[in-house]
């Protein structure tokens, strides 16, 4: 486990009352020391139990999105660069649903600010934006804090049955309206 992480969960554990508010504050800053969102959760399963482990990482979670809506309008190149990272991985008309975020948050190596935008996208009121946020990270805060303890003991045919699985949930989920372009529709004829 990485230092830092160490060095973080040690002071959250010795500070008693505080922990929960260091740990939601953690979540934020996470980002900035490259620590995995997974890795987080499964911290909080251990200091303090699944369910307020569970509680405290998606409302930790839920802040850094509410932050990341507020903060992305000012980091333009920040927004145009998750904008093309968007484009390359899920194509240039790709609407993904709630249910597909939620599922690609539980896959460790896809970017969570890159979901954030979906969601965004998807839902550009604040309203809207902070409920599917909530509902998004609802299974990625259960299930690595629930079985975050366990899951480094799988072995990996296991664990590439739960990627496998993932993958299967985000098909399935998948919103099943294409969008035609006018111009792709009626391509224009050569005229003479």
């Amino acid at each position: 486990m990485d230092d830092r992480l160490v060095a973080a969960f040690a002071i959250m554990e010795a500070s008693g009352y505080i922990a929960p508010v260091l740990f939601i504050l953690f979540h934020v800053l996470r980002q900035f020391l490259f620590i995995p969102v997974a890795l987080v959760c499964m911290a909080g399963g251990i200091l303090f139990g699944s369910l307020l482990g569970t509680v405290y990482s998606l409302i930790g979670l839920t802040l850094l999105s509410i932050i990341f809506y507020f903060a992305i309008k000012s980091f333009t190149s920040f927004y145009e660069r998750l904008l093309r990272l968007k484009e390359k991985w899920f194509g240039k008309s790709a609407d993904l649903t709630t249910g597909q975020i939620a599922v690609l948050r539980m896959i460790p190596f896809i970017h969570y600010q890159l979901l954030n935008l979906c969601l965004m996208q998807k839902n550009p009121q604040f309203k809207p934006y902070v409920r599917a946020t909530i509902i998004s990270n609802i299974p990625l805060a259960f299930f690595y804090t629930v079985f975050g303890q366990y899951i480094k003991q799988f072995s990996p045919p296991i664990l590439i049955m739960i990627l496998l699985a993932l993958v299967v949930l985000f098909y399935l989920l998948r919103e099943k309206v294409r969008v035609i372009g006018w111009n792709e529709f009626f391509p224009e004829r050569n005229r003479v």
